[in-house]
């Protein structure tokens, strides 16, 4: 995959971040949210830094982000992880390049604590997480309701060794 370049998120790359989060959506095990944000919303639930976006052959094949996890002062520096991979470009590495990327990012940004939600049908995002320092913390069952089933989701964490020690 050398080929692939990983670069800050531009607003231009909206439309196909968009896309690739709707194919997320449809998978059925990527987010409780069934429908790609609109720009506005998007936005404004992510940090202003830590936007990336993964480029194959100059087409958007991936993207990375985080959300603050509280407004409160005391959590400024935990964020929630988000990454996801079009679906024709998936099992390239792709996702796990973004997230030693985001992870990168995220300790110049301050940020001490990194989590994830994720669902237990979702192998291939446990895995990249798990290579890239993340531990589980244990299974948040029956968290939430898709389309009327319960779901769980796999809680993971990553301290950072630099910032916050």
């Amino acid at each position: 995959m050398s080929d692939m370049i990983v670069r800050t998120f531009e607003q231009a790359d909206f439309p196909m971040v968009k896309a690739i989060y709707q194919q997320g959506i449809d998978t059925g095990n990527a987010t409780f949210q069934q429908q790609a944000k609109d720009w506005e919303e998007w936005d404004s639930s992510l940090l202003p830094e830590c936007r990336l976006v993964a480029e194959l052959e100059g087409e958007i094949v991936g993207w990375a982000a985080l959300s603050p996890v509280s407004s409160r002062c005391v959590y400024a520096g935990v964020a929630e992880v988000s990454v996801y991979v079009s679906t024709a470009a998936a099992g390239q590495g792709i996702g796990k390049r973004l997230l030693q990327h985001l992870v990168t990012a995220s300790e110049v940004a301050g940020i001490w604590t990194l989590q994830a939600g994720i669902f237990p049908e979702n192998t291939a995002s446990i895995a990249i997480h798990e290579k890239n320092g993340f531990r589980k913390l244990g299974v948040r069952q029956r968290l939430g309701k898709m389309k009327g089933q319960w779901r769980d989701v796999v809680f993971m964490e990553r301290r950072s060794n630099t910032v916050g020690v």
